[in-house]
């Protein structure tokens, strides 16, 4: 069965007013998340990867060797990079659950630490790529960033938060300001309840 687009959790506009345009998310959705669901589906037909999961697939095609990775991963790392990245984003304010408050307290010493860390992350990611706020299975609380479409998955670790810091993200509405983007993602997008009950589940 082939992968399908998902519907964004929101309509095309209802990010605009906290710094994410229309135009942005008719690229980045309708264009850019499409062509990876259309490619990653050309990619697999007829392949071992046929009617696996985008988990079983990604954990199976990543090369830790590799200098660069193979289509197959790209594709469908991006296209469930891309799933994930719209359900952690909110059109409304959302307040951080207060477990969720104390697991980052704990783990980063305080909640601006965590963005600090975030943004940087975000920030010093040379060329394409992601910010993660991850779960390692032991249940640490960790800031990475990944190349391209490298996600957790393929280091055993759950996706708690991530921030897409390839430029079409965010060059319509920042142009090459990138750190500008990251901090009103943590300050202005992101469902802070859709991270507390990823966690929740760790």
């Amino acid at each position: 069965m082939a992968f399908e687009l998902p519907d964004l959790p929101y309509a095309h506009d209802a990010l605009a007013s906290k710094g994410m345009s229309r135009e942005t998310l008719e690229y980045h959705h309708d264009l850019h998340h499409k062509a990876y669901v259309d490619n990653g589906n050309k990619l697999i037909e007829g392949t071992e990867w046929a009617g696996k999961s985008l988990e079983e697939i990604i954990t199976g095609t990543y090369d830790k060797s590799a200098v660069a990775q193979s289509g197959i991963f790209n594709n469908i790392s991006q296209l469930w990079n891309h799933n994930q990245f719209w359900e952690m984003m909110s059109p409304n304010l959302v307040k951080m659950p207060g477990e969720l408050e104390s697991r980052l307290k704990d783990a980063f010493g305080s909640v601006d630490e965590f963005k600090s860390k975030f943004s940087a992350a975000g920030a010093g990611q040379f060329g394409s790529g992601w910010a993660w706020l991850v779960a390692e299975k032991d249940g640490t609380l960790k800031v990475t960033k990944t190349e391209n479409g490298v996600n957790p998955l393929c280091f055993g670790q759950t996706a708690l938060l991530g921030c897409d810091v390839w430029e079409h993200s965010y060059y319509i509405d920042f142009r090459n300001k990138r750190p500008d983007y990251l901090k009103n993602f943590l300050d202005h997008l992101v469902n802070w309840e859709n991270v507390a009950e990823r966690l929740s589940k760790t």
